[in-house]
Order: structure tokens, then C-alpha cells, then sequence
């Protein structure tokens, strides 16, 4: 189970043998490339794959209504008239997107360059902010951490369009620069002009080790370097232990090792804010450490009739202390789940912000062109919704918190934590907002 997110592209080296590999697609950021009859033909093709991944394992054999058939058609004539990679791989998205279903999504294939905008930015409430800016980009000296954002390339920023301006910026088609309206307080929105910071890297990578292994170790260090970001942290704070979970990816001794630790305290504060989810298997593992009975995650509804999805009880020495989780508007699928869990089971409290409403079941499906040199590229396709214990899906309406907490846009400026530091007073622990924010310090990925 996972969100989509297509800033982060992984294969798996098991899958590559003796061949060289292509594992980029397209030219130089800052060029126009020309597009060519070659780029349409296997642009067609992407899109005929996709509309054959999803017609053979969508888990809805109806498609909400939709004519499949015609609306694959519909697309393969605007295909046509693509004159950019961009383009192209957009309407591949678009036509995906007519099922409004936010785990059904294209992964492009990977460009021969690394961009980086220069900042984050997030929904908190109804309203966007600037969360981060990196150092010694164009946007360190133009925006800063608790600027409110009302729009990005004229597109105004709600919780419907902020993933998927992310998902276009990032997967879809990379801009050389974007251009944000900056709302300064008094009604009035002020454009800036931000410039990307873009590095080129090899269009063609080779994966069998006839190199000296150069590519492949290169890959390797970039995939360490990016899960290192990624790692699950925790902080010991006398009676409470605060777990900082950026994702659901742990074997089950990794999960039953970190609430041993937890075990010794009497309080447990889980950080799920910005957790995308991740795999079924972890978020059993992480309910059956904190129930001491099976628990029903929720019935399952596909093609074909499918068991319920239920967490085992299989741990001996459970955490049963007080336990608070935290999500924001960037917690989806597991997390969701987990959270929602919490609540109906009436296990703990869940704090923060209304998260994502992005939870359903799915899985990659793989797809290449070429022989010898290959282009890879792939499709998330739904094959399950999940129906809680109350009868509801959360997919497009989230979690809503037992209680609403937000950073201000003044915390954001002065890297304060407000919400963490409320989760810990809950369970008698001590912490402030400035001392909270300090806790897992922010970390860029290497560029």
C-alpha cells in the first residue's frame, strides 16, 4: 500500500542481467527537445500499456462508469498532438486520472538530470506554506520558510491541487523555473520568479558490471544516500519515547525491536506526519504491537471477493501504554489507516491535521521498451478499497484528528514544533515547541 509518489523512482537491481540499460528518457531540462515521430510512437505505446495494466487488474472491472475502451481511443488521438515529452506524459496521467482514484497513477520514466526547486512547500489547514529552503539556490534569497503560497504557475494551491501540481512538477514534466504568488497578508498575491537548480546525469547507465561496476555502485550510493532521509529516528524523553516513522517499510523484527524500546517507557508519541504509507505487512506489524487481540483492519473490495484485512495478535510482550500519533496533510494510505485504527478501536489519541484521504490498496506493475537498451517505466493500479470498521472508506476524506493542531506560519519561520510538544504534555511528558523542533532535524538528499 502506497502513496503515490513519483519524486522517488526505484528498480530493483535484481531484475537487470547482462544488458546495458537506458533508465532516462528525454533530453536537457533547459532545451526544448525536439519531439520526435520515435518519442509519439513510444509515448502510444506507454499509454497502450497503461490502458491494458489497468483494464486487466483495476479493481473495479466497471471503471466507475467509465467507457474504457472509447476513453483510451479518445487519448491515443490526443497523443497525436503532443509536441513535448511533457505533454506526452501528462496525457498518459490524465487519462489514468479520469478515475479519480489516488493510487492508479503513471511512473514516467527517469529523465538524464536531477532538479531540485530550491524550496517545500505543504498544505496545512485550507492554506500553503513554504516549509523549507534549500541553501544556495535561487529561492534561499526570494522565499522563506512560512511564506503563505497562494498559487504556483497560476495554479492556486487547495489539497486537490497541491499533490498533483507535485506530481507535475516532479514526475510529469520538470520546469527550468517556477513562479509562485506569495500572499503577504493584506490581499494581495506577489509573484517570485524562482529559478531550479538542475544537474545532468548519464542517459544511458550501465547495469551489468562490464563497466567496473561504476554505474551500478553510482546507483547504489544514490538510492543509500535517499533512504538515509528516510530512516526511522527516535528520541527518549524520560516516561516518553517519540518515534519519528517517515514510512511503512520495516520487516517485522526492525518493527518489534523499536516498541521493545517503547516498551520501557509508559508513553508513546508516533510522528506519521509526511509518512506516505508503505507496505501492508508493516502496518499489521505495527497494530499487532500495540493490540493484544486480532484487529480488523477492514473489509476489502476488488474484482473477485477478498478477506478482510485483519492484524494478527501475534506478539508476545505488547506496547501498552498511552500512545498518541500524529498526522498531518501528508499522511496517507498506511498511516491513514493505522491512525484511523487508533481511533476506532479507541487505542490512543491522534492529533495534528486532516490527512491526505489517499488510501486504497495497490500494487507496480513493470513495463519497458526496447531490446538490448531499455526504457523502464511503470503503473500503480488499484486493486483493492479498504472499508473500515465503521463502514466508510477514507479515500478523498482522510482521517480527521480527535484534535485539530497546526503549526502557525510563525512556527514554520522559526523552525518551531507546537504540535509534537502538545503530544508530549498529553502523556505528562516535558517539551516545548522550540526544544521539539529540534528533534529530527530537517535533512536534504545529497544533490
Amino acid at each position: 500500500m502506497s502513496l503515490p509518489r513519483p519524486v522517488r523512482f526505484i528498480c530493483t537491481i535484481a531484475i537487470f542481467s547482462a544488458l546495458v540499460f537506458v533508465l532516462t528518457f528525454g533530453g536537457n531540462l533547459h532545451a526544448q527537445q525536439k519531439f520526435e515521430n520515435q518519442d509519439l510512437d513510444r509515448s502510444r505505446q506507454m499509454l497502450r500499456d497503461a490502458y491494458d495494466t489497468v483494464k486487466k487488474h483495476y479493481y473495479d472491472a466497471k471503471f466507475h462508469g467509465l467507457d474504457w475502451d472509447a476513453r483510451f481511443h479518445q487519448y491515443d488521438e490526443q497523443m497525436k498532438t503532443a509536441t513535448s515529452l511533457g505533454d506526452s506524459f501528462s496525457i498518459i496521467a490524465d487519462f489514468l486520472g479520469g478515475l479519480k482514484d489516488s493510487h492508479t497513477f503513471f511512473i514516467p520514466p527517469a529523465r538524464p538530470f536531477h532538479i531540485d526547486y530550491g524550496y517545500r512547500f505543504q498544505m496545512i489547514g485550507a492554506a500553503a506554506f513554504v516549509t523549507r529552503v534549500r541553501p544556495g539556490t535561487d529561492a534561499e534569497s526570494k522565499v522563506h520558510p512560512g511564506d503563505q503560497i497562494a498559487a504556483i504557475n497560476k495554479v492556486r494551491l487547495t489539497r486537490a491541487t497541491a499533490w498533483q501540481l507535485n506530481y507535475l512538477l516532479n514526475g510529469l514534466s520538470p520546469q527550468p523555473q517556477t513562479q509562485l504568488f506569495i500572499h503577504d497578508g493584506n490581499g494581495e498575491n506577489r509573484p517570485v520568479d524562482i529559478l531550479s537548480k538542475a544537474k545532468g546525469t548519464k542517459k544511458i547507465v550501465n547495469l551489468t558490471g562490464s563497466d567496473g561496476g561504476t554505474d551500478m555502485w553510482q546507483y547504489i550510493r544514490d538510492a543509500q544516500n535517499e533512504d538515509h532521509t528516510v530512516r526511522q529516528r527516535w528520541v527518549e524523553l524520560e516516561d516518553v519515547m517519540v518515534w519519528k516513522m517517515p514510512e511503512f517499510d520495516l520487516p517485522d523484527g526492525e518493527v518489534d525491536r523499536i516498541f521493545g524500546i517503547a516498551r520501557k517507557h509508559k508513553a508513546l508519541v508516533l510522528d506519521l506526519r509526511g509518512n506516505p504509507g508503505g507496505a501492508v505487512d508493516t502496518l499489521d506489524r505495527m497494530l499487532a504491537n500495540v493490540f493484544d487481540h486480532d484487529v480488523k483492519v477492514g473489509d476489502l473490495t476488488g474484482r473477485e471477493k477478498l478477506k478482510p484485512q485483519v492484524a494478527k495478535g501475534s506478539v508476545r510482550n505488547v506496547f501498552s501504554g498511552k500512545l498518541v500519533v500524529l498526522i498531518d496533510s501528508d499522511s496517507a494510505s498506511a498511516a491513514e489507516l493505522f491512525a484511523r485504527v487508533i481511533q476506532l478501536e479507541h487505542r490512543g489519541t491522534v492529533i495534528g491535521d486532516i490527512s491526505s484521504g489517499s488510501v486504497m490498496e495497490a500494487r507496480r506493475y513493470e513495463s519497458s521498451l526496447g531490446m538490448d537498451t531499455k526504457i523502464f517505466y511503470s503503473f500503480s493500479v488499484t486493486d483493492a478499497d479498504v472499508i473500515m470498521q465503521d463502514g466508510k472508506s477514507l479515500e478523498r476524506s482522510g482521517v480527521t484528528p480527535d484534535e485539530i493542531s497546526l503549526p502557525t506560519a510563525e512556527d514554520i519561520a522559526k523552525q518551531r514544533d507546537p504540535v509534537l510538544a502538545h503530544a508530549v504534555e498529553l502523556v505528562s511528558g516535558k517539551l516545548d515547541p522550540t526544544s521539539a523542533g529540534k528533534l529530527f532535524p530537517f535533512e536534504w538528499v545529497a544533490f
